[in-house]
């Protein structure tokens, strides 16, 4: 169950956090990965840590803020072989209240976490169609739908992917075209700690135990427990689900009171 074998796949921030974990568990069951990533660095490792694994990886370096190279990419892509999946998941935070957000940073996380997402959209799904169906995962956040303190801008950018996603999903319904999201809670990836050592410098452990403790499970997700989710969603088991959102979250929404 679950294998992806013979599926070409592309993921967008695929080289770090929850997008590697995608990225491995993908290549792991079968899938020919193609890591859309704007950091070429971190792509180059993240293809030579599957490809010694056994699995199949390749690198792509773009903006995805920018349509003219998305559309390149995913065409010259897309020219060689069937394009089966598209993960939406590169993405970028920022922390402010509506007041304290500058409209250079409010500008920045749409262009990224709107556009980049539309962009992606935009040049894949005329492949999908012209090869009958296609799968669309894009990755939401509970701050999509919950209020979270001082992710004005970030919280603004997710709601309008899960907007985006149900949109999708009805749109291209007759074109056999699934579209899902995921919205999780805080999950455990490089950025988390680096967020915590640059905003609470020498208090790390505090407050790292602080924020697991946020999700009432006691503990951050882990990159790879969103991975498998998002394994099961692009799946052919998943065959009867588009226009879902699902929450993976430790009863963060649910269960805060």
């Amino acid at each position: 169950m679950f294998r992806l074998d013979h599926k070409v796949a592309l993921v967008t921030g695929g080289a770090s956090g929850i997008g590697l974990a995608i990225s491995t568990i993908f290549a792991k069951q079968g899938a020919e990965v193609h890591i859309l990533e704007i950091n070429e660095s971190q792509a180059k490792t993240a293809v030579e840590e599957i490809t010694a694994a056994g699995g199949k990886a390749v690198a792509h370096t773009l903006d995805i803020s920018k349509q003219a190279e998305v559309v390149k990419t995913i065409d010259e892509i897309a020219a060689k072989q069937k394009i089966d999946i598209l993960v939406n998941n590169a993405g970028i935070a920022h922390i402010g209240k509506a007041h304290t957000t500058s409209e250079e940073d409010f500008d920045r996380i749409l262009n990224v976490n709107i556009k980049g997402v539309y962009n992606c959209l935009f040049a894949t799904i005329p492949h999908f169609q012209k090869n009958g169906g296609g799968v669309v995962l894009n990755m939401v956040s509970i701050a999509a739908t919950v209020g979270i303190p001082d992710r004005f801008v970030y919280s603004a950018s997710k709601g309008a992917v899960f907007a985006m996603t149900l949109s999708v999903a009805r749109d291209y319904l007759a074109d056999h075209i699934r579209c899902n999201s995921i919205s999780p809670a805080r999950v455990h990836t490089p950025f988390v700690d680096g967020f915590i050592a640059k905003t609470y410098p020498g208090q790390e452990e505090e407050m790292f135990e602080k924020l697991s403790k946020t999700q009432p499970i006691g503990r951050m997700g882990k990159p790879e427990e969103i991975g498998a989710l998002a394994l099961y969603l692009c799946s052919d088991e998943a065959a009867f689900i588009t226009g879902c959102d699902y929450l993976i979250d430790g009863g963060f929404e649910k269960l805060n009171n």
